[in-house]
């Protein structure tokens, strides 16, 4: 399982690239465990979120997993691309197959997020 350690972890599987904007998506071991992903409820650009909020939705051919704001801000970017092909969710989880950038609105949000140790431990439990 890949868990790239310049990345930031939510307990609901979402990873965080810091930058001007957050890059999110979902972690490799999230589309690991929902299978072939075959549809993408992105949320909308423009929209304030908080962290936690439930956002959008990834459809699998086993289940429906609710995506959850990682950070509070507003939605600046989606990953159209996912309309066409969700399946990048399978194959590019921390590339192609990013959900959306967020403008954050308190950094101080970002010490609720774990870091790979902290996932790796994490992912144990799970």
């Amino acid at each position: 399982m890949n868990i790239p350690d310049n990345l930031l972890y939510t307990r609901e599987h979402f990873w965080v690239k810091k930058g001007d904007l957050a890059t999110c998506g979902i972690t490799d071991y999230a589309q690991n465990e929902l299978g072939d992903v075959i549809f993408v409820e992105l949320p909308e650009e423009g929209k304030k979120v908080k962290q936690g909020d439930k956002i959008g939705e990834v459809e699998s051919i086993k289940t429906v997993s609710y995506l959850y704001a990682p950070l509070s801000g507003e939605v600046m970017e989606v990953n159209r691309e996912l309309d066409k092909r969700p399946e990048l969710i399978n194959q590019s989880p921390y590339g192609e197959g990013w959900i959306c950038k967020i403008q954050p609105e308190n950094e101080e949000e970002f010490k609720n997020l774990m870091n790979k140790e902290e996932y790796e431990v994490f992912l144990k439990t799970q």
